[in-house]
């Protein structure tokens, strides 16, 4: 029986560098993921303290028919670097509590936090260690662009609210190269050799 709360790592990338893939290869070794912005979408919408806080920041018209009107709040932030930094003033607390809550009912010794922006909201500094994952910024372009269906100019757009890695990686415990020319899965495996190092009294996955 694990008594202590398991170390927390973040995997934190640019848009379109992976992350989500190399949270999805951690998920099926069988370690738990946290997906901070997918559960950022639902605590926006179900956190009661957090949507009136919402709610005073950006009006009533933020939410329509009890949900939140995501076009109508994109259209804020993207355009406003300042509200977006309010917005995330609001939502990273939330988020962070439900993190800490989430992490306690786990039984791993490792637990892993996949998030947009971890650095550029110093979110870093509460977790135990913390993973880059880099692609060139041509390569993300393209990946998104196919992704979501969307313009170059658009992920641009989206681009200019994340650091560039070379912000990022000073920062960072580990670095997947996910560019394409170097196999993922033993960095992912490397790094998770080096993690099990770290800690004491690992239980084996």
């Amino acid at each position: 029986m694990n008594n202590t709360l398991p170390k927390a790592i973040g995997i934190t990338g640019g848009i379109g560098s992976g992350k989500s893939t190399i949270a999805r290869i951690l998920q099926s070794m069988g370690y738990p993921i946290y997906y901070a912005d997918k559960r950022a979408k639902i605590l926006m919408n179900s956190d009661e303290s957090l949507v009136q806080d919402i709610i005073s920041l950006f009006g009533n018209e933020v939410y329509k028919n009890q949900e939140l009107n995501r076009p109508y709040l994109a259209n804020i932030v993207f355009n406003d670097s300042v509200k977006l930094q309010e917005l995330n003033n609001l939502v990273h607390p939330a988020v962070a509590t439900d993190f800490k809550k989430w992490t306690s009912s786990q039984t791993t010794n490792f637990v892993f936090k996949e998030a947009a922006i971890l650095f550029e909201i110093g979110s870093h500094k509460e977790l135990d260690y913390n993973i880059l994952v880099t692609a060139p910024v041509e390569e993300r372009i393209k990946r998104t662009m196919a992704r979501d269906k969307t313009t170059r100019e658009a992920v641009l757009d989206r681009m200019k609210n994340q650091w560039a890695d070379q912000q990022k990686i000073p920062l960072a415990d580990f670095i997947i190269d996910n560019g394409g020319c170097v196999l993922v899965i033993p960095q992912v495996l490397e790094i998770i050799n080096s993690l099990k190092k770290k800690v004491d009294n690992f239980i084996i996955q």
